[in-house]
Parts: structure tokens; C-alpha cells; sequence
């Protein structure tokens, strides 16, 4: 994370100009664990930039991400995160990793093993005897760990009161445990507090359902892995620039043993959401369109007050840019990479967070606003470095 040179500098000041030309500008961030460090690369690459988002969105560790954000003024933002991160990955693994992939494979599922057994400081801790030794009803029968320590966490590092401030909106996804549907905590419709964020991630059997005014919360990411969706329903007709942040890649290579399979299985499970949403999106959007097309096309006398008042809409919808970015998994990480919380590991997930976003706003062309035939355009750092 040095400093660039100045002609790279110059470029990434830019970003923010391009921010300011939309009404809206979104950070949408995925659940994933201890990958979510990526996340945190990115706010970090975009405060950076002078791009301050007016709207932040998360499921699972994505919430916890968004809180810190939203529950924080700009300048105590990164430092919040930069806390929360380094609490949740501070326990040693070894000494010393020797040079090699296969070294650090074994070091990464050593970790692994350590959340598994000793949970995770800041986080969750172990519940002791266990579950299957809890009779039915007991408050430690439904998980194999205890949420409490996420508490505490956050109300050490999220201003509530400023959070629900409105000064930016803020959401996170969660499911009703009792009616399977999906909803999401949004503070413009209620207050929020740390219950909201720790149901977006209790993720079962792991974590315990959270209890909200009577009902019963497990993580988002149980029906959808990114609230990407609820952004896109709204009906205020703003210009839109969105930050997709995404910690499991749709595409892949083909796996070559068990570990590979399970890992491979593990993304394509979480992450097709997000293609799903933009392209129903698309779709939506070029009908709109045809339908002004067609409206218009009638002579005015032959409409009707709604059909005037529909074609008037239609004509002026406002244009979503998203800009999508996905953690690309490395070569010695398997199936664990979300619950492998070391401090090596964060640190290069940030890393990776930020160094993508920086390569994303050199893109100058990527943040312009598209017009409003294009309607709706998403942008891939990754495929388009790619093709």
C-alpha cells in the first residue's frame, strides 16, 4: 500500500468527480467471513478517493462492515475497521511460515482448525459442553458457539446514534427463522442497533438465531448472499453508482481433488445471486424502456391521465452503474477461507480489496454515468482484465 506515483495519484483524485454526478452512491457488501477483510480494502481504497458512499448495504460479515461504516463519521471510519479487523485475526498461529504454498495451505487450515476450536476473539467463543448436550429449549441448544463477545464489539466501535442519524442509509439482510422470508433492517424504516447487525450474520448452526421484537433472525445469506436486490427495488428513480462487493467468484476452474470441490461448491452457492439480480435488472429495465417507446408513439388525445403519467416516468428513468468487484481466491486457500481468520491472511485480503479498487477507478470511463438507454451497465474489473 505505498504511495503512487503522481500521474496514477491524479487519476484515482478524480474518482470523486465522477462520484458527485450521481444523486446515489452505493456500497453493497456480500457475506463471507474472514474474507470480508477484502471489503474493508476496498472502503479503504475508495475513502482514499474522496468517494464517500450516501448508502451501505450488507449481509453476514458484510453488515458488520457496513455498520462500521455507517456508524462512524468519514474520518474515524477506517481506523473503526482497521480495529475490528486486527481484534478478530489477533491470535497468533506459528512463529514462522516457511516459503511455499503447501506450508501455507497447512498454516491456513491449522487456523481454520483454531476458529473451529477456540472461536474467535471479539467474535465468538466456543459453547461449553455443546449443544447436543443442552436439553431442547436451552439458550445454548440451537448453536455451537456464543454471539455475546460480537456485542460487545460492536457497541465498542459503531455509533448507534449516529448510524440512525440518516445521514447515510444504511441496511442489512437477515431471515425471519420462523417464516423462512427474507427481510432486510433498513434504518430510514426503523431504528437499528447491534441485534440488527449480529442477525444479518448469525449464519446457524454455528451462530444463534437473534431475537428482534419477538421474532427470531439467522444470517441473510441463507436466501441471499447480497442485498444488491433490495437496492435495486427501490422505486425513488435516482441516478445510481454501486460498489458490488463481492468475496466468492461465480467462475472458476474446474476442482481437482475434494478440498477443490468443496471450495468450488462453496462459491458458486454464494455468489450467483449477484448475476441473477443485475441481469433480471437489465432485463426490467430495456421493457421500461420499450414501453415509453410504445406509450409515446400513441397520440396524446388517445391516452389516458395514467397512461400520460406513465410514459412521463418511463421516458426519464435514471441510470445504475454498477461496478463490480469479486475477492479472487489464491491458490493455497480451500474450503476454509471464510472461517480462516489469521492475521497473515487478513491483511492480504485487504490488500487485495484495495488494490483492486485502486485499478477499478483508474477506469475513468467506468464511473461516467451511462445514458439512459444504456439503462443499466455493470462493470468487472477481473472478466474485463480478462477478455
Amino acid at each position: 500500500m505505498d504511495t503512487i506515483d503522481d500521474p496514477i495519484a491524479r487519476t484515482l483524485s478524480r474518482a470523486s468527480g465522477f462520484t458527485a454526478r450521481y444523486q446515489r452512491v452505493a456500497l453493497v457488501f456480500q457475506g463471507g467471513g474472514a474474507l470480508g477483510a477484502y471489503q474493508a480494502g476496498v472502503y479503504h481504497a475508495l475513502s482514499e478517493a474522496g468517494c464517500e458512499p450516501n448508502w451501505v448495504s450488507g449481509v453476514s460479515i458484510g453488515a458488520i462492515n457496513a455498520a462500521i461504516v455507517g456508524g462512524n463519521k468519514p474520518e474515524d471510519r477506517l481506523p473503526r475497521l482497521r480495529q475490528f479487523w486486527e481484534l478478530v485475526s489477533g491470535r497468533k498461529i506459528w512463529a514462522y511460515t516457511p516459503d511455499g504454498d503447501w506450508f501455507r495451505t497447512l498454516r491456513n487450515y491449522t487456523s481454520a482448525m483454531m476458529t473451529i476450536t477456540m472461536g474467535q476473539p471479539g467474535f465468538f467463543e466456543p459453547r461449553l459442553p455443546g449443544p447436543w448436550f443442552e436439553p431442547a429449549g436451552a439458550a445454548g441448544a440451537t448453536s455451537y458457539y456464543d454471539s455475546a463477545p460480537l456485542r460487545d464489539t460492536l457497541e465498542s466501535l459503531v455509533d448507534f446514534d449516529l448510524l440512525n442519524s440518516e445521514r447515510m442509509r444504511v441496511t442489512f439482510g437477515a431471515v425471519n427463522v420462523r417464516s423462512g422470508n427474507f427481510i432486510y433492517f433498513d434504518n430510514a424504516k426503523e431504528p437499528l442497533d447491534a441485534s440488527h447487525v449480529m442477525a444479518s450474520g448469525a449464519l446457524p448452526p454455528a451462530l444463534p438465531a437473534i431475537k428482534i421484537a419477538g421474532e427470531y433472525y439467522w444470517d441473510g445469506g441463507i436466501v441471499s448472499n447480497t442485498p444488491l436486490q433490495y437496492l435495486l427495488e427501490q422505486e425513488d428513480n435516482l441516478s445510481t453508482l454501486v460498489f458490488q462487493v463481492d468475496l466468492f467468484s461465480a467462475r472458476g476452474s474446474l476442482p481437482r481433488d475434494m478440498r477443490d470441490v468443496m471450495g468450488r461448491h462453496k462459491d458458486i452457492m454464494y455468489s450467483s445471486r449477484t448475476r441473477q439480480n443485475t441481469d433480471q435488472f437489465r432485463k426490467i429495465h430495456a421493457l421500461y424502456h420499450r414501453l415509453a417507446q410504445a406509450l409515446a408513439k400513441v397520440p396524446p388525445d388517445q391516452r389516458t391521465a395514467d397512461e400520460d403519467q406513465m410514459q412521463r416516468e418511463l421516458s426519464d428513468l435514471a441510470a445504475v452503474n454498477i461496478v463490480h468487484l469479486i475477492y479472487q481466491q489464491k491458490s493455497y486457500e480451500g474450503h476454509a477461507k471464510d472461517y480462516e481468520f489469521s492475521g497473515t491472511s487478513v491483511r492480504e485480503h485487504w490488500e487485495a480489496g484495495y488494490n483492486d479498487t485502486r485499478r477499478t477507478l483508474l477506469h475513468e470511463d467506468w464511473l461516467a454515468p451511462p445514458t439512459t438507454k444504456d439503462g443499466v451497465v455493470v462493470h468487472d474489473l477481473h472478466r474485463d482484465d480478462d477478455a
